[in-house]
């Protein structure tokens, strides 16, 4: 089918290109714009407690004040506020309610902090519209009025609350996709021409991949639009590491390929059409891998990661069909002029590095499985003392933006929960007003459980069929400990619910708590899915039932040593307090699906390095000698695009980061160049069963395909190198 494909192409390569630049132009044209949420209770699926909470504060009490935007002054000297400064304070609190500023709906005066030195100005935006654009940019204007208006006191003004640090978010993340872009950019053509030595080569794949990424970014838009799914800044910077990195990955696989065809003394257009029919399999294998792993995520019941899934599979998908029609067409129309000026295309190179590690594997199989198994099993051992953090606004953004300035001022002068804190609902069951004499005795209750700080009976509706119990915890709402108050408070709020009456918490560490739970189901659900799913995969394209269990077993050793590399570097060096809570799933994601690639490149050259007559030793050798380069090459580019997310300037991309190029690092370099070729050496033919997949044809022409070292087919077979020089 592969080879159909190549010829397809390679004859009618003006035809193709013209193909893709009319669905590019037509599909950017009529594309609808992404949509940003960056509300993390919208996240969450209506079943859990803190939404039913916030469904229920939204009908019970709809004009409640929540503050959107919190205003925090202090003196410019640090010192106690002043009567005259309490003034200018008052003033520019009245003064901007005034301003009628678009989202704004209220704006009061808030408490003072207990040592005199702090004061706020709360204000209330539409609930309807929490997280999205226009109240970024309503924070914006907000910001630069509130500025305006101290000029001329004693007063520093910052402005924080979650309307702000979407703003910084938002900020923060176009400085972060440009850092990503240019360093994306910067690392696939410079490893380009130092790999091909040619131009044309290292600039290509660029130019091609941001055709695709047009078209990818287009169909996403379309996805999201007709399903209804969340969007999130973060997922711009992802997709286009992930088209880039991936796309020049597939560009590689190919070229690679290409390159030995031509060595071998093909014609340069059927040096293409064989690359294709012998890697196409590869491709879409270890793609259709990426593909079914990203759209598991659909069964999370988290809306951030429901998006990132099928967003990021439509990337993978469009950059799939580019590998196989749209790269082939423009190198056949190019041809060999495409490794111009270098001529080294044309000779098999003396450097003998990867056949020397192919006949290291080859003699020694067992001792190169246990050492690199050995080496997984020890990075693992970090996983153990994993911890989650769940504050996605400061994990995405720098700790010196305006808006974290002031969540961690807030800390220090107020109660550390007082920036969001926690609501009890208590709600009668039958429609009856509550009894109010039970009230007392509900906060004190409410204000005896460990972690709170204070509680008091703020609001009651107007049937007095639900009253609001603010409860205030010790805790920034975003900590471990905040999350352990607010169950805490609910098995309080519903023990100790007076009889007829229910309770729901909400409030942010409630949100929280509920993500915690929601991600631990995605690690029972969408962990074993996936896995399944790629080992469905790996059975398909090996025709066996043995070899997808030891590659999926050596994948699982990879993911377990990058967390526990991840672990050391960030909670035991830097200090921080736990991973970003999703980390585990997107790196579980990227590590086993796109780890997978450089798995299935190895084994299936060392199928056919099988299927040409050698011993199962011999085959793991030389599959290591033709294809490690390639493995080489494409994992040191997707690990160093990957590691540009680190230059984001924030917790979540920088973990993200350095965790799947780790990943993808240990996958190509430990996995793939020896632990699965030394453990496919041991095992033997028993591996291959029971399509008995390495077995040599029979047929006179493989018998002397394989004599002379070529592959069966003639000139449609990979040419090994009797010198047994490396590529």
């Amino acid at each position: 089918m592969f080879r159909r494909i190549g010829a397809a192409v390679v004859r009618h390569p003006v035809w193709t290109i013209v193909a893709w630049l009319i669905a590019a132009v037509a599909i950017v044209a009529t594309a609808p714009g992404l949509p940003s949420n960056s509300d993390e209770s919208s996240f969450l699926p209506k079943s859990y407690e803190s939404i039913k909470a916030a469904d229920l504060q939204q009908k019970a009490f709809p004009s409640a004040f929540t503050p959107s935007a919190i205003a925090l002054y202090q003196r410019t000297d640090g010192g106690r506020l002043t009567a005259a400064d309490q003034k200018d304070i008052a003033r520019i609190t009245t003064e901007l309610g005034e301003k009628k500023i678009d989202q704004v709906q209220k704006v009061v005066p808030g408490p003072p902090s207990k040592d005199g030195r702090y004061a706020l100005t709360l204000v209330q935006m539409d609930s309807k519209n929490a997280g999205q654009p226009k109240q970024a940019d309503a924070a914006k204007t907000l910001r630069d009025d509130v500025k305006q208006l101290a000029k001329g006191t004693h007063l520093d003004v910052k402005l924080g609350g979650s309307a702000a640090q979407a703003l910084d978010q938002q900020d923060s993340s176009k400085r972060g996709q440009a850092l990503i872009g240019f360093g994306t950019f910067a690392i696939i053509l410079v490893t380009l021409l130092i790999i091909f030595r040619a131009p044309i080569l290292a600039v290509l794949p660029l130019v091609l991949i941001g055709l695709v990424s047009a078209v990818a970014n287009g169909l996403i838009a379309y996805a999201t639009k007709l399903f209804g799914l969340q969007a999130n800044s973060s997922i711009s910077s992802i997709l286009i590491v992930v088209l880039f990195g991936v796309g020049t990955d597939y560009f590689l696989f190919l070229m690679f390929r290409y390159r030995e065809r031509l060595r071998a003394g093909d014609e340069p257009k059927e040096a293409m059409v064989n690359a294709v029919g012998r890697v196409g399999e590869a491709i879409a294998s270890a793609a259709g891998a990426v593909i079914i792993a990203f759209l598991a995520l659909v069964l999370s019941t988290l809306g951030f990661l429901k998006q990132m899934g099928p967003a990021l599979a439509i990337a993978v998908a469009a950059t799939l069909v580019a590998g196989l029609t749209l790269i082939p067409a423009v190198v056949s129309l190019i041809g060999p002029k495409v490794f111009w000026p270098s001529k080294s295309w044309q000779k098999e190179p003396e450097n003998a590095r990867f056949a020397a590690l192919g006949r290291a594997v080859r003699r020694r199989p067992a001792l190169t499985a246990v050492a690199s198994g050995l080496v997984l099993l020890a990075l693992s051992a970090g996983t153990l003392g994993y911890k989650a953090t769940f504050d996605l606004a400061s994990g995405s953004m720098p700790k010196t933006k305006e808006s974290m300035v002031v969540q961690d001022q807030m800390q220090k002068a107020y109660s550390a929960g007082a920036a969001a804190p926690t609501d009890v609902y208590l709600s009668s069951t039958d429609g009856k007003p509550l009894d109010k004499s039970g009230f007392a005795a509900y906060s004190r209750r409410l204000g005896s459980v460990d972690g709170v700080a204070a509680v008091r009976m703020s609001q009651l509706n107007k049937d007095g069929t639900t009253a609001d119990f603010t409860v205030t915890l010790k805790y920034e709402a975003s900590t471990d400990q905040a999350i352990d108050a607010v169950q805490r408070v609910r098995d309080a709020a519903h023990g100790g619910a007076p009889a007829g009456t229910e309770a729901l918490v909400g409030g942010m560490s409630s949100i929280y708590k509920d993500i915690d739970t929601a991600v631990n189901h995605d690690y029972r659900t969408v962990f074993p899915v996936a896995a399944v799913l790629i080992m469905v995969i790996l059975g398909l394209l090996l025709r066996s039932v043995v070899a997808p269990w030891y590659l999926m077993a050596s994948v699982g050793l990879g993911f377990g040593a990058t967390l526990g590399a991840t672990v050391w570097i960030f909670q035991k060096g830097e200090g921080h307090s736990g991973l970003m809570f999703m980390l585990p799933v997107i790196m579980y994601l990227f590590v086993v699906a796109i780890g997978t690639d450089y798995n299935i490149l190895m084994i299936a050259r060392l199928r056919e390095e099988a299927r040409a007559g050698r011993e199962p030793r011999e085959a793991a050798g030389m599959a290591l000698r033709h294809a490690g380069p390639t493995v080489a090459a494409a994992g040191f580019i997707l690990a160093a695009t990957f590691a540009t997310m680190m230059l984001a300037g924030n917790s979540l991309l920088t973990e993200m980061g350095f965790a799947v190029s780790f990943g993808i690092a240990i996958a190509a370099f430990v996995m793939a160049m020896f632990f699965t070729p030394s453990l496919t050496a041991l095992i033997g033919h028993a591996a291959w069963w029971p399509g008995h997949g390495d077995r040599a044809e029979q047929d006179p022409a493989a018998q002397a395909a394989a004599g002379s070292g070529q592959l069966p087919g003639a000139r449609d077979a990979s040419a090994h190198d009797p010198a047994g020089r490396g590529r």
